[in-house]
C-alpha cells in the first residue's frame, strides 16, 4: 500500500468513527480523536461536500452535526446502559440536564446533588412539573448518564449508577462545557416550534447539489432505501449517476453500493458501520433471519408481487399476523433447541422483538392485519441444515390423538 493509498484509508476510518460515533472525546475515545484530528481538514471538507454535515473540531472533542433526514426515516432512539429507549420524559430531562449544566451557576465541576437541584429549579422555572419518586430519579439517572457516555460529563468521584440508589451517596462530576453548545445540529435562536427543529431543511447552498446529497445521506444512514420512497430527482440520480455515487461512498466511508429494481442499500464489507447488525448474533437476529426464510417458503414472492402501503401500492408482500405466527411456530419447532429459553417460553414477546428488528433495518413495515415484507428481504435467505418444512395439515396431525390404524409409513420418513 502506497502512503496515498495508507492515508486514504487512514480517512475513511475516521469518517467511519464520526458516522458511528458523532460526538468524540479525548476522556473518552483518544486515539479516534487523534485520528479525527490527524484529517480534520480533509474530513472537514468531505462531510460537507458530500452530506451537507458540518464537522466541529476542537483540542478535547469533535462533534459530527447532521441535518436531518426525511419523516420515514427509521428511528434511532436514545438508549439507556441497559437498552431501553428513551422515553418522551427521559427526553424531557436529557433538554433539563443540558440547560442546568449551560447555567452560569454551574462551574467546571459539579456535585451529582448540586445539579439536581438545579434541573428542579429550572423545571419549576419552565413550568415542568416532576415528582421525587423513583421511576423520576431513573428517568434523571438515565439522561445524565447518556451525556456521561457522550462524554459531556465525566465521573470523578463516585458514580451517577450509585446515586440513583443511593441519594446521600454524592457523585462528582467534571463539565466539559465547550462541548455544551454543540450537542443540537441548529441553534434554537430562530427555532420557534419544535417541529421545525426536527424535520427542519437543511441550507443547501448549490440546489443543483441537494438531490444527490440527500441521497447520499440516506445511503449512509439507512439500512435500506425503497425506491418508491425517494423523490424524482433523486430515483434520476440513483439511475442516471449510479457509478458516480458508488465511487463517492467508496471514496469517503468504505460503503458498497448495491442496487435493485426495489432499491438500493450501501453497505460495510467489514460490518463495522451499523448500529444494528442484520443479519447478527443472538436468538433475536437468529429467529428473525429464520422466519424471513419461512416467509419466502410460505409466500413464493415474485418480482412482480407488490403491497399496498398508506394507500400506496409497492414492492412487496403483505404477511398477514395469523401468516407471520404460523411461521414463526415452525422456525421455533425447528431452531428451538438452539433459541435463549426465555424466547421460546415468550413467543408473543419474541414475535415482537423479531418485528422490530425487521423494521430496524427497514425489511419490514407494520400495516392493519400485519406487515409488508420487502423483497430485499430475499438476499438474506440462510441455507440452514434442516428438516424438510412440515405443512400445516401435517402439523395438525401431528397434534391429533393417535390414529387406530395405521399406513405403516414412518412419520418422519425422508426426513435427514
Amino acid at each position: 500500500m502506497t502512503t496515498d493509498e495508507h492515508r486514504a484509508a487512514s480517512r475513511r476510518r475516521a469518517a467511519q468513527v464520526l458516522l458511528m460515533h458523532p460526538i468524540i472525546t479525548a476522556a473518552e475515545r483518544p486515539e479516534d480523536l487523534a485520528l479525527i484530528r490527524g484529517h480534520a481538514a480533509e474530513l472537514k471538507t468531505m462531510f460537507k461536500r458530500t452530506l451537507n454535515y458540518q464537522l466541529v473540531i476542537e483540542s478535547g472533542f469533535a462533534r459530527l452535526l447532521k441535518t436531518p433526514l426525511s419523516q420515514d426515516t427509521v428511528v434511532r432512539p436514545a438508549l439507556a446502559t441497559n437498552g431501553t429507549e428513551f422515553a418522551p420524559r427521559t427526553y424531557a430531562y436529557l433538554a433539563l440536564v443540558c440547560a442546568s449544566l449551560l447555567s452560569p451557576n454551574t462551574g467546571e465541576q459539579v456535585l451529582m446533588s448540586e445539579l439536581v437541584e438545579q434541573v428542579r429549579a429550572d423545571a419549576v422555572t419552565a413550568a415542568i412539573a416532576i415528582d421525587d419518586t423513583t421511576a423520576e430519579q431513573r428517568h434523571l439517572v438515565r439522561a445524565i448518564s447518556l451525556l456521561v457516555t457522550w462524554g459531556v460529563l465525566s465521573e470523578v468521584d463516585g458514580s451517577v449508577a450509585g446515586w440513583e440508589h443511593r441519594q446521600d451517596e454524592e457523585a462528582l462530576l467534571d463539565v466539559h462545557r465547550g462541548l455544551l453548545p454543540h450537542l443540537l445540529t441548529r441553534s434554537l435562536r430562530d427555532v420557534d416550534d419544535p417541529g421545525r427543529l426536527i424535520s427542519g431543511t437543511p441550507v443547501e447552498p448549490l440546489a443543483a447539489e441537494r438531490p444527490r446529497r440527500d441521497l447520499r445521506r440516506k445511503l449512509v444512514e439507512n439500512p435500506l432505501v425503497r425506491r418508491e420512497d425517494l423523490p424524482e430527482a433523486e430515483r434520476d440520480v440513483l439511475s442516471r449517476e449510479r457509478r458516480e455515487l458508488t465511487r463517492v461512498l467508496e471514496e469517503s466511508f468504505g460503503l458498497v453500493l448495491e442496487v435493485r429494481a426495489e432499491g438500493a442499500l450501501a453497505y460495510d464489507v467489514d460490518d463495522d458501520l451499523s448500529d444494528v447488525r442484520f443479519p447478527g448474533t443472538g436468538t433475536t437476529a437468529h429467529a428473525a433471519l429464520l422466519l424471513v426464510n419461512a416467509l419466502t417458503d410460505e409466500l413464493r414472492p415474485t418480482a412482480t408481487t407488490t403491497a399496498t402501503i398508506d394507500e400506496r401500492v409497492v414492492p412487496g408482500a403483505f404477511v398477514s399476523w395469523d401468516t407471520a405466527q404460523s411461521a414463526l411456530d415452525l422456525v421455533v419447532e425447528q431452531y428451538g433447541s438452539a433459541f435463549a429459553k426465555g424466547a421460546v417460553a415468550d413467543q408473543d414477546r419474541l414475535r415482537t422483538d423479531v418485528l422490530d428488528l425487521l423494521q430496524a433495518v427497514s425489511l419490514a413495515v407494520v400495516v392493519p392485519g400485519g406487515f409488508v415484507l420487502h423483497p430485499a428481504a430475499a438476499r438474506y435467505r440462510p441455507e440452514p441444515h434442516r428438516a424438510p418444512a412440515k405443512t400445516r395439515a401435517q402439523r395438525r396431525l401431528d397434534d391429533a390423538p393417535p390414529a387406530l390404524f395405521s399406513t405403516g409409513q414412518s412419520d418422519h420418513e425422508g426426513e435427514s
